[in-house]
C-alpha cells in the first residue's frame, strides 16, 4: 500500500535536512535519524511516500492450489516464498513475516514502511561547459576511441550499450568521455559491479582521472563514502538503498557471480536507476540475453577483440597432473605442476594459483610451503584479510597467491602468471577460465605469459575457454 497526501506540497515548507538524507534512497522508518513526527508531517504534505515493506497476496493460481499467501520483498525484489520466515515481532506484537533475502542488509518485516522523497530534488552544482574534468593524460587505442565515441554517443541520446571487450582492452579508460559529459551535464553516474575486489581496483583510477570530483566507493566496510557525490563506483549490493537517483548506469563485469545469478541484483539496478536512464554493460563474457541482443541489433554495442596494448591474449595450455584429488588426499602435490611453480619462482614471476575451494586454497598453500616456498599466501571471499593479502601480491611482498574464483576478474597484477589448479573441476566453466586467463599478460610492458590449465581431463569448458581465446585473437588480426 502506497501511503500519500492530497494536500498540495506547494503550500508547505520542508526539512532540507531531512530531504538531503533521504533524496534518493529507500530507507526503512526506523533507519531514518529524524523525529518520528517529523516524517509524518512530510507524508502529510505529500514530500514522503510509505510503501510496506513486505506485500502481500492471497489470491491467483498459487494461492489456491497451496492455500498459501504470495509475498513480494519491496526493498529487493524478493518472490521467492522459500525465502520469507515468520517471527513474533517485538516491534508490533504480531507475528510478522520476514524476508531472508535481503537480511544482512537489515531487516524487513510486514510492519516495515519504507520511505522515499518525492519533494523537489536539491540543489546541485553544476560544472560550466567549459571545465575539464578528466584528469587522465593517456592515449586510447584506435579500437577504444571508436568504442568511446559510440558509448558517449549511445548514453548521451538515452540508449543502453554493451561492450563486448576482451579482458585488458582498456574498458575503464573508454568509459572517460562519457563519465565527462554526463557529469558536465550535472548528472549522477554509478559504476557498479558485483564484486568488492574490483570496485578497491577502480576507485583510485576513476578518482585520479576525476581529481576534481567527489567519488564515493560504496561496499561493505568501505570508508570512501561521500554522500553527495554525483560519481559513486559501488558492488550492486549497495544499489538496493537507492531509488530513483543515478541518470547514468554502468555495470561491469555484468556476466559474474553473483550479478548474473541473483535476481535481486538486477532488480536493484532498475530501481536505483531514474526511469528511462540508460544502461552501459561491459564484459568480455557477456550473458546469452546480452549478446543475442547485440547480435540482432535490439541492443547498441561494440566489440573490443585487441587489448590496448596491441598484442594478442595469451593462450592456455592443458597440461595433465594425473589423479590430483588423490595425490592431495596423500598429502602431495602433482609432479607437473610442482615443477611448473619451481621454474616460475626461479624466474621471479608473480604466481596466480586458482583452485575450486575454499578448502583446497588451504590445503595448496599448506602444500606448497612445506615444499619451501616462503612468499605463497591463499585467499578466499570470506578472508578477513583478503584486501591485505591482495595488496602484499601486487606489491611483491607475496609472490604466489592461491585462490578460488574470487579474484579471477577485477584484479591486475603486471607481469602475473597463473596456473589452473585442477581445471576439470565442475566450478572452472567457460566464462570463469577465460576471465583466469585474462590475468596473465595485460601489462604493455609484459604482454606475453603463461596461462596453464592443470587437470586430470579435458573438459569441454576447457576446451570451449581456449577456442573462445583463440577465436578473439582471429578477430584481433592475430
Amino acid at each position: 500500500m502506497m501511503l500519500s497526501s492530497s494536500h498540495s506540497p506547494e503550500t508547505t515548507s520542508f526539512s532540507k535536512d531531512l530531504r538531503q538524507f533521504l533524496y534518493g534512497r529507500e530507507c526503512p522508518l526506523e533507519e531514518i535519524p529524524f523525529s518520528e513526527q517529523l516524517i509524518r508531517d512530510h507524508v502529510s504534505a505529500g514530500w514522503i511516500n510509505l510503501t510496506d515493506g513486505i506485500q502481500t497476496s492471497g489470491d491467483g493460481f498459487f494461492s489456491s492450489i497451496t492455500g498459501r499467501k504470495k509475498y513480494l520483498c519491496v526493498r529487493c525484489g524478493n518472490a521467492n516464498f522459500a525465502a520469507f520466515a515468520s517471527i513474533t515481532c517485538g516491534r508490533c506484537g504480531r507475528n510478522c513475516v520476514y524476508c531472508r533475502h535481503c537480511l544482512n542488509m537489515g531487516v524487513i518485516r510486514s510492519c516495515t514502511k519504507l520511505a522515499t522523497w518525492i519533494g523537489p530534488a536539491p540543489d546541485r552544482a553544476v560544472p560550466t561547459p567549459e571545465e575539464k574534468l578528466c584528469a587522465w593524460s593517456g592515449n586510447l587505442s584506435p579500437e577504444q576511441t571508436k568504442a568511446a565515441a559510440e558509448l558517449d554517443s549511445a548514453l548521451s541520446e538515452g540508449d543502453s550499450f554493451l561492450i563486448w571487450a576482451v579482458t585488458g582492452a582498456g574498458k575503464t579508460e573508454l568509459l572517460f568521455p562519457a563519465v565527462e559529459h554526463a557529469l558536465l551535464r550535472g548528472e549522477r553516474v554509478v559504476l557498479s559491479t558485483p564484486r568488492t575486489d574490483v570496485v578497491r581496483e577502480l576507485y583510485p583510477r576513476i578518482k585520479a582521472a576525476f581529481p576534481e570530483i567527489p567519488v564515493s566507493a560504496l561496499y561493505g566496510g568501505s570508508s570512501e563514502r561521500q554522500p553527495e557525490a554525483p560519481l559513486v563506483i559501488a558492488t550492486t549490493h549497495q544499489l538496493i538503498r537507492f531509488h530513483r537517483y543515478f541518470d547514468r548506469v554502468i555495470i561491469d563485469e555484468v556476466d559474474a557471480f553473483p550479478y548474473h545469478f541473483d535476481p535481486m541484483l538486477a532488480y536493484a539496478v532498475k530501481k536505483a536507476a531514474k526511469k528511462g536512464a540508460s544502461i552501459a554493460y561491459l564484459s568480455a563474457t557477456p550473458p546469452a540475453d546480452l549478446k543475442n541482443a547485440f547480435l540482432s541489433g535490439k541492443l547498441r554495442g561494440v566489440k573490443i577483440s585487441r587489448r590496448y596494448h596491441g598484442f594478442p591474449l595469451p593462450v592456455p595450455r592443458f597440461m595433465w597432473t594425473g589423479n590430483w584429488p588423490q595425490s592431495l588426499r596423500k598429502g602431495v602435490l602433482p609432479k607437473s605442476f610442482i615443477e611448473w611453480v619451481r621454474g616460475k619462482n626461479a624466474a621471479d614471476r608473480p604466481l596466480f594459483c586458482f583452485v575450486p575451494s575454499v578448502r583446497l586454497a588451504h590445503l595448496v598453500t599448506e602444500l606448497l610451503q612445506k615444499e619451501g616456498f616462503a612468499s605463497v599466501a591463499g585467499v578466499h571471499a570470506q578472508d578477513p584479510n583478503r584486501h591485505e593479502k591482495v595488496t602484499a601480491f601486487r606489491e611483491g611482498r607475496i609472490r604466489i597467491l592461491v585462490t578460488t574464483t574470487i579474484l579471477e576478474r577485477g584484479v591486475t597484477v603486471p607481469g602475473a602468471e597463473a596456473a589452473v589448479f585442477g581445471a576439470d573441476d565442475p566450478v572452472f566453466d567457460e566464462r570463469a577460465l577465460v576471465q583466469i586467463s585474462g590475468r596473465v599478460g595485460r601489462s604493455a610492458d609484459r604482454p606475453d605469459g603463461d596461462i596453464v590449465f592443470f587437470h586430470n581431463g579435458k573438459t569441454l569448458e576447457m576446451i570451449r575457454a581456449r577456442r573462445h581465446i583463440e577465436q578473439m585473437n582471429r578477430e584481433g588480426g592475430f
